[in-house]
């Protein structure tokens, strides 16, 4: 059975290369999804036992507000401060490092430059980071208010919060990182066996 669905597989990838390249990517990023909503509420806990609760963080401000905006105070009164912060980021941090090695080994079966697409794929990555994070100062808060206050969940209310504002910034990232993607990871041709020199070939003719 197992050799079946591979011979399915590869058929498949064979006659749509490129579907099944979106198929493997959108499975990647929801295993990498579900890891981010693991590690989240852990490295959330971690840091939210310290005092970098109460340190607030503001940074690269864009007109009225800044793309990252946590102020002092646990949620939803205060926005996490400097612990929400490095809590959400170390999470997304770690999940994109296991998604480069995936995406660029299996989905794409990559054989360029792995330094070079490396690069590329860290200034993609802080790009839509910062974007994702200018989104977030916008339905974060709502988000945490409904949840915690408005309909009552408290503590279940915050960890369906986190889990919303996880898979968001996933969605974004799957419609943004596919086409990118397909550029940084590009297959190189492969060399077939070495050719003999043209001169090489008339030689072996007069002396055959």
């Amino acid at each position: 059975m197992i050799r079946a669905i591979r011979e399915r597989w590869a058929a498949f990838e064979a006659a749509r290369p490129t579907l099944a390249q979106l198929v493997l990517f959108v499975a990647m990023n929801v295993g990498v999804t579900v890891l981010q909503l693991v590690l989240m509420p852990v490295f959330k806990a971690i840091f939210g036992v310290t005092p970098l609760v109460e340190v607030p963080f503001q940074a690269l401000p864009l007109g009225d507000f800044f793309i990252f905006d946590y102020a002092e105070g646990p949620l939803p009164e205060g926005g996490g401060g400097l612990a929400y912060f490095l809590a959400v980021q170390v999470t997304l941090a770690i999940a994109q490092v296991i998604n480069f090695f995936l995406q660029r080994n299996v989905t794409f079966k990559s054989n360029s430059d792995p330094w070079r697409a490396a690069l590329w794929y860290a200034i993609a990555y802080v790009v839509i980071t910062f974007g994702a994070a200018a989104l977030q100062s916008v339905y974060k808060a709502p988000v945490y208010e409904l949840l915690i206050t408005t309909w009552g969940l408290g503590a279940s209310g915050e960890a369906i919060a986190d889990m919303a504002t996880m898979l968001i910034n996933a969605l974004i990232s799957c419609a943004v990182f596919f086409p990118i993607f397909k550029v940084i990871f590009r297959r190189e041709p492969e060399t077939s066996a070495a050719v003999l020199p043209r001169e090489d070939h008339l030689r072996e003719s007069v002396t055959s």
